[in-house]
């Protein structure tokens, strides 16, 4: 990885990608748990999955948005 600007800010973007997947998912399983523990309402537990799939998407999206942007500079 080069010490550019342009390489900086995918490294940026791949980390952020990172901790999102890793974040969404903890909290999802916390969150799972404690609707089926507390016995919250399906309500809110689809709620909480649609909010995972939102982080999950987000984190998609970046990492194919820094996918796009290396085979541009490789071509």
């Amino acid at each position: 990885m080069g010490t550019d600007p342009e390489h900086q800010a995918l490294a940026r973007q791949g980390r952020l990608a990172g901790l999102v997947i890793a974040a969404t998912g903890a909290l999802w399983v916390v969150a799972t748990w404690a609707g089926s523990h507390w016995d919250w309402p399906m309500r809110t537990r689809a709620l909480i999955d649609l909010a995972a799939l939102g982080g999950f998407v987000f984190a998609l999206i970046v990492t194919f948005r820094i996918w796009r942007a290396r085979r541009k500079d490789e071509g």
